[in-house]
């Protein structure tokens, strides 16, 4: 990131620090991969101590909001979804795990999924990363993305 356009972030304002996803966003190397890392305690609070309503609650609190979180820091920044905001990754992370039973592998398995879908951005995907603007803007490509992942996910965990 530009030293000038970090210059215009603080980790100490609560609006910045949520959406670089508690500082992740700031790794020089695959922000979006750290962001999406830091979500994963956050995945296994809920999981292990929240009912599948409070984990549904929390999960579109942490999506609708981050439409205002993003869309802030950004303007704050004066750069349209710069790599260092990931708290879209911690949303997306958060769907992709939706009523999944808790385990390594699903844990395991729902970051590889969503990471590849966020990455490569498959159609409906890539059109709204590119046409739609915004907070909503940064945030809808990785809300479906983990809807993407979520569907593979339970798909597998029926078949097998």
């Amino acid at each position: 990131m530009d030293k000038q356009i970090r210059s215009r972030l603080s980790l100490l304002n609560p609006v910045h620090f949520l959406a670089l996803g508690f500082g992740s966003g700031l790794a020089a190397k695959m922000p979006g991969t750290f962001g999406t890392l830091a979500a994963l305690p956050l995945v296994v609070l809920l999981s292990h101590y929240a009912s599948f309503s409070v984990y549904l609650a929390v999960t579109i609190l942490v999506s609708i909001v981050g439409i205002w979180i993003c869309g802030k820091t950004a303007k704050d920044m004066g750069v349209h979804d710069d790599s260092s905001i990931v708290w879209d990754e911690v949303a997306g992370m958060l769907i992709t795990m939706l009523a999944v039973p808790l385990s390594w592998q699903t844990l395991l398995a729902g970051f590889v999924l969503f990471r590849f879908f966020d990455i490569l951005k498959p159609w409906p995907i890539s059109y709204l990363d590119k046409h739609v603007h915004g907070g909503f803007g940064i945030m809808i490509d990785d809300v479906l993305a983990g809807a993407f992942a979520l569907g593979i996910l339970h798909l597998g965990l029926f078949l097998i």
